[in-house]
């Protein structure tokens, strides 16, 4: 039975500028039980046309030139507000990508999903209750009469978009779509996710749409393929046959620009190399043999400890031990990746050795002195040498400042550079560094796309001029072609300012590709370490395995 149509839809957008022709005469079906997987880089329109589906485009801006969606034989696009409410959530569910900015951060996370079941099934509170904890323990939520009462900064990452799939599942709708739901998720969380979504289709007998940028996770999980390029539809067909005989340069591009295991490339080929046919032969990566080097920071034994209760005078009750007794040495040159699940202490020990987490024993030796306890004169002068490039580009820059502005503010907070004018052509040389342009200097960060912003903020960490940059899940929320661009390019900038790199992430294949060494960690303490080759061959601990089993194909 056909649950959707769409035929030759084209949505536009009216701006200050003009019209944004953002879809272009889109065209597919689907019927109950399939599995379609809409797959593209950001702008290409995948996301508009779902939202289109759901009937949340803003109506003051939104046209719909040419086309028609039909969901059960009836026509969605003329529906008032008041009838799309009837089938959004209860015919029509969506997953959608970050769960924090989806789920009220003021409401308990059962109160979210038992007031989606009372405005559909019209039944009592203490019912809607019990459904979600049914449905709790469906989506294999832990402990999920806690859940229920906790609100979403209480729980993990992979726990709250399994909160966003009970909701979408809640009322058994006919049409599932799933926009990103596995983006920004540890490789091993991201495979519970992919196998829960794929159960609940297929138990539910639902129609699905599945929206992402990776192909990798797409062949893990749908039957047919549209690969979407700009608004318009360039290449469709079933997962076997784009994968394994694509017809598009450019759907040749996002299958070869990510890493995988067997990467041993000098760069990765990017989307823009096979649209533009400069694709290059592959080259052994001879980045990964290295010399014997000085060591640039070692850690020694270090543990951090986080307060979890105090008693009314304000004295520390309970503690979680977030890293501990954690050793390992990074030379100059070197680029060591520190990979492991969400919560493993990854994270904590990157600001731990900037000084921006407090540690409860242990050393950090930089350049050969102790830099645990500095003065703020000192740390100052530390934070010179040692920079953070964070997660998120977007959050890590102030709105309000032009990028030009935000790279110069802190060469004039540490004195860098003679003058004023002498600080402006630095930023506009690093700006071209990076891949911008001069005439980007008195533009805001709202006006770049995610991996500009990434490269905004790598500038911004190279005005410092550090020797050491901590890349902390740098490229986990990007495109994989837009990552591949930004993995190039913090390469080219390690050989030429002689940058010492230390990268963490969740994603193994990619740090695979970028380290010398790798450092595993588990629940905050290190298991297992050694050369790229060593760790990815010869595994030495089952925790390791299981990391690397779940890597998609």
């Amino acid at each position: 039975m056909e649950v959707l149509k769409v035929s030759n839809l084209s949505i536009d957008f009216k701006t200050e500028s003009g019209i944004v022709h953002a879809v272009k005469n889109l065209s597919f079906s689907l019927s109950k039980g399939e599995k379609l997987a809409i797959v593209g880089e950001s702008g290409s329109g995948k996301s508009v046309s779902s939202l289109a589906i759901m009937g949340l485009l803003p109506s003051k801006i939104t046209l719909f030139p040419a086309g028609e969606i039909q969901f059960q034989q009836q026509s969605v696009l003329g529906l008032s507000e008041k009838e799309h409410r009837k089938i959004r959530g209860s015919e029509i569910a969506m997953i959608f990508q970050e769960p924090m900015t989806s789920l009220n951060p003021l409401l308990k996370c059962g109160e979210q999903v038992s007031e989606a079941i009372r405005l559909h099934e019209q039944c009592s509170k203490e019912e809607a209750n019990m459904k979600t904890i049914t449905l709790f323990e469906r989506v294999q939520l832990p402990r999920p009469k806690e859940i229920v009462d906790s609100y979403p900064h209480e729980i993990s990452g992979g726990q709250k978009q399994r909160v966003m799939i009970a909701m979408a599942v809640a009322c058994k709708p006919s049409l599932l779509i799933a926009d990103e739901p596995t983006t920004a998720l540890d490789v091993t969380v991201q495979g519970e996710i992919l196998s829960l979504i794929n159960d609940l289709v297929d138990e539910y007998d639902m129609a699905c749409i599945f929206i992402t940028h990776d192909l990798g996770v797409v062949h893990q999980f749908a039957d047919e393929v549209l690969v979407m390029y700009r608004g318009e539809v360039i290449e469709e067909g079933s997962v076997e046959q784009v994968f394994n005989v694509p017809a598009q340069a450019y759907t040749k591009g996002l299958i070869a620009c990510r890493p995988t295991l067997d990467t041993t490339s000098e760069r990765l080929a990017t989307v823009s190399d096979f649209l533009k046919e400069t694709v290059k032969e592959t080259t052994e990566n001879t980045s990964k043999i290295k010399k014997e080097g000085e060591v640039l920071l070692a850690v020694k034994n270090i543990s951090v400890d986080y307060v979890t209760a105090t008693n009314w005078l304000g004295k520390p009750t309970a503690f979680v031990n977030a890293v501990q007794d954690v050793s390992f040495e990074l030379k100059k040159g070197e680029t060591i990746g520190l990979v492991g699940e969400s919560g493993c202490g990854k994270t904590t020990i990157g600001r731990a050795i900037l000084g921006l987490e407090k540690i409860a024993s242990g050393d950090v030796l930089f350049e050969g002195k102790n830099v645990t306890h500095l003065s703020s004169s000192e740390r100052k002068e530390y934070w010179k040498k040692a920079q953070i490039i964070f997660q998120d580009p977007y959050s890590s820059l102030n709105p309000r400042l032009s990028i030009g502005e935000a790279i110069l503010e802190p060469m004039v907070i540490h004195g860098i550079g003679g003058s004023n004018v002498e600080r402006r052509n630095r930023v506009i040389e690093l700006l071209e560094t990076v891949g911008l342009t001069a005439d980007q200097y008195d533009r805001f960060p709202h006006e770049f796309s995610g991996g500009q912003r990434q490269r905004i903020c790598i500038a911004r960490t190279l005005a410092m001029e550090p020797s050491l940059i901590i890349c902390d899940e740098s490229v986990s929320a990007l495109d994989v072609s837009v990552q591949a661009q930004v993995l190039n390019l913090l390469n080219d900038l390690k050989d030429q300012f002689e940058l010492t790199y230390l990268f963490i992430s969740h994603d193994l294949s990619v740090v695979k590709y970028m380290s010398d060494r790798i450092v595993v960690m588990k629940s905050g303490t290190l298991i297992e370490q050694g050369t790229a080759d060593e760790i990815y061959k010869n595994p030495k601990q089952d925790y390791t395995k299981m990391l690397l089993d779940a890597i998609p194909a």
